[in-house]
């Protein structure tokens, strides 16, 4: 039995070298990278210690063997991992503003990732895991990638598996009110939410984190927790509110840090920690993710985590 399913989109991801260069400019790519946010999420998962396994669809192709060769020597179970012949594997640019803002060109809807149906969900397979994981992202990419993750969590929710649901907005992908109406019916699914600020106002309309938070927990959550980048987190249930600091760590690559920050999160509790510990866990596995280049290159066992929080500041 797995502790831990994701599904969705997987890709290979390729970076802009220097900031502030549009992809419109010919200048230097970095990569390819395998990236794809759920599977960013279940590679962090299965390197922190739980067994862990992805639903998802590559294609015949040198990117999509990348992606096999990178999830299977993690230890992820990748017997659905499906491969398609005549598709390519899902593909994203990324350059950075010296901001820290990104902008992505996507190529997903109409490669092997898009191709994701409720067919690839095995209802046996999910439902004798103990978390089902989910991503916005996932629901943008096509129709049958969104339906196979509404499959999944109903199928989680109908065993007593806890689902998980990180929104992971990509307004390169959908307008705000089309995401608001897809992740509607996995909010309602839900026992956890975890959203960046951003995408917790996007979802609710409320400004403050915390009112963001008790609004999404009024759709049936029994946790929410918020990322706030250099603020750090804050967890939201009816019993009350955990804040805790970022760390102190000079950034390189944002990219993944709140899917590294997810699968954490999702670990300390399989552990049996109490929330402030998952919450100060993942804050620490998210700040080393920023400080390593490559969506999937966060910490690689759950002693450099702790190793980590040891010795590292946290931000006042």
């Amino acid at each position: 039995m797995l502790e831990v399913i994701a599904l969705g989109e997987i890709l290979v991801e390729v970076m802009r070298k220097k900031r502030d260069v549009p992809h419109y400019v010919p200048d230097e790519y970095l990569g390819p990278y395998p990236s794809g946010a759920p599977a960013i999420f279940i590679d962090a998962v299965a390197r922190l210690g739980a067994s862990a396994g992805f639903i998802g669809v590559v294609g015949d192709d040198d990117f999509g063997k990348m992606l096999i060769d990178r999830l299977k020597s993690d230890g992820v179970d990748i017997r659905y991992l499906r491969v398609l012949p005549g598709y390519t594997t899902g593909t994203a640019f990324v350059m950075y503003y010296s901001s820290g803002e990104r902008k992505f060109v996507f190529h997903l809807r109409h490669s092997a990732a898009g191709q994701l149906s409720p067919e690839d969900v095995r209802p046996e397979y999910v439902g004798a895991a103990k978390f089902v994981h989910v991503m916005g992202s996932a629901l943008s990419v096509s129709e049958s990638s969104r339906e196979a993750c509404y499959k999944a969590a109903r199928e989680a929710k109908k065993r007593g598996v806890k689902v998980t649901f990180d929104p992971n907005l990509r307004p390169e992908l959908l307008d705000v009110d089309t995401i608001r109406r897809i992740c509607a019916p996995m909010l309602a699914l839900s026992d956890i939410v975890m959203p960046s600020e951003a995408e917790a106002q996007a979802l609710t309309g409320k400004e403050d984190p915390l009112e963001a938070g008790r609004e999404l927990l009024r759709h049936g959550a029994e946790i929410v927790v918020i990322k706030m980048g250099e603020k750090g987190s804050m967890l939201i249930t009816k019993e009350g509110v955990l804040r805790e600091p970022a760390y102190d760590v000079e950034e390189v690559d944002p990219t993944g840090a709140g899917d590294v920050f997810d699968g954490a999160f999702v670990v300390g509790l399989l552990r049996g920690w109490e929330l402030r510990r998952c919450l100060e866990f993942a804050n620490a596995a998210g700040a080393i993710k920023v400080m390593n280049f490559g969506p999937m290159e966060g910490p690689r066992s759950m002693n450099e985590v702790l190793q980590f929080m040891k010795r590292a500041k946290k931000r006042d």
